[in-house]
């Protein structure tokens, strides 16, 4: 995805101290994982066992929203506010986990779950690596 990168490249204003490789990778992983997480939740839903399923559907549907929430703080700079960008970049790291760890528990019968779970974890420690260079 080259687009996050050149768009942060034609930003007009000075972005700080901002790692901008941190950052890209972060709003590309957002963008992945709330791509998995949609078709993961689909596809639990189409399972014969959809109601053992439930809490991984919820999950999955949490994750994709903080996901494309935080794509999307995380593309605009303009009047910028870090501690908001720090609290969203949190809260997704959290929800990528919880995630990742629904999804992992059914991973051996569902091989969209092992998918979404890996997507989750990249997305996580793009989160983390992001939010080590926030302060």
């Amino acid at each position: 995805m080259t687009n996050v990168k050149d768009m942060l490249a034609t930003y007009p204003a000075d972005l700080g101290d901002i790692d901008r490789d941190k950052l890209t990778r972060c709003i590309e992983e957002c963008i992945a994982c709330a791509q998995t997480c949609t078709a993961c939740a689909d596809a639990c839903l189409s399972e014969s066992m959809v109601g053992e399923l439930t809490k991984c559907i919820r999950t999955n549907a949490d994750c994709a929203d903080i996901c494309t929430t935080t794509a999307a703080v995380l593309s605009r700079h303009t009047g910028y506010d870090a501690n908001i960008t720090r609290a969203i970049v949190q809260a997704c790291a959290t929800a990528c986990k919880a995630c990742a760890d629904e999804c992992e528990s059914h991973a051996g019968m569902h091989e969209h779950c092992r998918i979404c779970a890996e997507a989750c974890r990249r997305c996580e420690q793009a989160c983390n690596d992001l939010l080590a260079t926030l302060g």
